[in-house]
Order: C-alpha cells, then structure tokens, then sequence
C-alpha cells in the first residue's frame, strides 16, 4: 500500500548529513524523492558516509546535475516546478548565487515549499561559516552536560544536532508548510538551524535550569548520570546494564529484585547519600555478567535493560517481535517511522547510482535525446 506521503513531490540538492536522513525519511513515508547529484561525487570520508549515495541514500531517484553550470540552473527549476517540496543544505547565498534560491524557485512554483537547512541558520555572525554538530551543540548549551564529570564533554555521535535537531524539525517544519500551502495556495521557505533545533530539544533541562533545579554540571542531574537509579552500571563481563528506575514503584521493584531492603537502602532522593547508594548498587551489579542481570529482570516493573552493542540490538526478543529492523543493501538497518495503520511507510529501496534515473526523469519533463546530448557533452549532465 502507498505511504501517508504518497502524492508529495521532493526535489533533494546535494549535500551530506542531515538532508540526505530527511530525504530518506521522506522516502520511506512514501513521498517521491528525486535527488540531485554532483556528477563527480566526493570521495572523502565524510561524503561517503554522509552522503547522498552513502547509507541515507535509500528509495529515491538520481539526476546527475552540475549546478555550477549556468545551463544547470534551468534544468533545475524545470524539476522545481513538479514538485512540493526542495531540501537543501548549502551555506547561505550558494543556492541564490546559483539561481535556484527562494525568490527564482518561488517564481517559477507559487506553492512551493523550499526547506533550507544549515548549522547556523540562514543570518547572524556564524551563518556563513563552517561547522558540524559537535560546534552546534558546543553553543547550544547541550554538550557541556554529556558524558563523565571527571573529563571533557563527549559528542554524542551525531544524533542530537544533524538528525534530531536538524533532520528531524525541518520534517514537521516541511509538513506543516505543505499543508499550509494547500489550504492558502502559497509556498514558503523553512529555515531549519541545528544550533537552533538541538537547543529546542533541551527546553525541559533549560526550564528546569532556569528554575534552579537543574545544575549545569556533568553527572550531576536525574537525567546525566547523576542519580543513583538512572544511570549505568558495569557487569562482570565488562558489559553493562542501563537503570532507570526513577518512580518510586519501579524502584521498589528494583530493591526487591537485588534482594535489598528499602528500610535499611539509601534513598536515591536523599543526595547526602548519592555516593553511597552509587558505590552499593555498582557493587551488586559487578557480580554478575550483563546477561544474567538482563534474564533477571526481564519481565519486571525494575526498569532495567542491557546495555546493547549495534550488533546485538537487532536481535533483542522485543525489537525481534515488533520487526523494528530491516535489512537494506544487505546490512540492518532500523525500518521507517513511525507506524500508520492504513497507509505503511515502507524502504522503497536502495541508494541508486549516482545520475541512474537522468535520462528518463528529464524526459519525462519533455525534454528530446538530442537537448539530453547537448546538455551531457556541455558537462551540464552526468550519469
């Protein structure tokens, strides 16, 4: 059955990272997303991994463009014109200087909605230089309060500012915009930031912060390994096994799965004796292997989960029953969220070749053998 989005029209301009995961996402929700590609992809580690013929690359088609080409920028609003929807990530003023910024996309498609993503937004005194989401979440205030107090803040990978704050609230930004547009019949721009998107997904810590109850410290909150029944802990084994037991509940739970009396146990929310209760349970959970701790409390009420590798989480029992994995170009991948009941969102398939789909999706917009011919020998197309 086609996806919620089956119907939308995407146009994806080249870029790495957060553009290429909202395309994908777009995809996989069932929008039709044709994707420009540099003729000559980069071939660095970055673009390989993040970008568009990388692992983000799945279910779309490919036109092989060079956009720093004067002719290219026709060809260009050609495709604009069919659409619903343009993603781009480049720095400010590049699409404009390659006419194909807002005014002339909006010019030539009234009801367009064009999504802009960037690190730093579209104005201020960074908007026009480099970075990536280590910086954007070092100015937002998140990442001073990730990882151990005893040494520098740890990235977080790239999830919270490329995917979460990036990828992610451009995606309600676009919807929300397309469905504006079809009930007013006007198109907008989207000016998605990562530094201003990371910084909204902190609103709770920032507000309990302002409210002096939220210390801006490393492991020193309910949240960031600061309480004794929210935190980590090592197994025998060396692995480890995630507590969350923070309701008084589950902890009651957790005291009489250990075999610990709640009388004689430190109160996690007593922090005269944090250490205390740290040191005491991090002794319990190091005589086991993770496991065991896993069988242990399987089934309980304790809130407590093994701390799985990549590897191992595909075939944890519980993401085995909901089929949360799928395999894509013979690696598994998670499947596309979230779930709809009528209308399933789907892998449409893998990254096409760079320029697969030229030829016949600029046919389809009338374009003749011979113009593709002029066109590909002027270096204006590839694939």
């Amino acid at each position: 059955m086609p996806g919620p989005l089956n119907g939308i029209r995407v146009l994806e301009l080249p870029a790495i990272g957060p553009v290429p995961f909202l395309g994908m996402l777009l995809a996989d929700l069932g929008a039709d997303v044709l994707r420009i590609d540099r003729i000559s992809p980069g071939t660095d580690v970055l673009s390989t991994i993040l970008g568009p013929g990388g692992p983000l690359g799945r279910g779309r088609r490919s036109v092989a463009l060079d956009l720093r080409r004067p002719e290219a920028a026709e060809v260009a609003l050609d495709l604009i014109a069919g659409v619903d929807v343009l993603i781009e990530g480049f720095r400010p003023g590049v699409a404009e200087r390659l006419g194909i910024g807002p005014e002339a996309a909006l010019h030539r498609n009234p009801k367009l909605v064009y999504g802009r993503m960037t690190g730093w937004g579209q104005d201020g005194p960074l908007a026009r230089t480099a970075g990536h989401d280590i910086t954007y979440l070092a100015v937002s205030g998140l990442l001073h309060g990730i990882g151990p107090a005893a040494g520098p803040p740890l990235p977080p990978a790239n999830y919270v500012g490329d995917f979460g704050g990036g990828a992610m609230s451009l995606a309600v930004g676009l919807l929300a915009a397309v469905l504006s547009a079809r009930s007013t019949g006007a198109g907008q721009v989207v000016d998605a930031s990562m530094v201003d998107g990371a910084a909204y997904l902190a609103t709770m810590v920032r507000t309990l912060h302002g409210h002096g109850q939220w210390r801006d410290e490393r492991e020193a909150n309910i949240f960031n390994g600061g309480a004794p029944n929210y935190r980590c802990y090592a197994c025998s084994d060396g692995g480890y096994v995630a507590v969350g037991a923070l309701e008084p509940k589950f902890w009651n739970t957790l005291l009489a799965t250990l075999g610990l009396d709640p009388a004689g146990t430190p109160s996690p929310m007593d922090p005269a004796r944090t250490v205390e209760l740290t040191d005491l349970l991090a002794g319990i959970f190091a005589g086991r292997p993770r496991d065991e701790w896993a069988e242990l409390f399987a089934d309980t009420d304790a809130c407590v989960a093994p701390v799985l590798t990549l590897g191992e989480a595909p075939h944890y029992r519980q993401n085995r029953a909901r089929g949360a994995y799928v395999e894509v170009a013979g690696v598994p991948v998670a499947g596309p969220v979230p779930r709809f009941s009528v209308t399933p969102a789907a892998v449409a398939g893998p990254p096409p070749a760079c320029g697969a789909d030229t030829d016949q999706v600029l046919t389809e917009l009338g374009y003749r053998a011979e113009r593709l011919a002029e066109l590909r020998a002027d270096g204006v197309l590839g694939g």
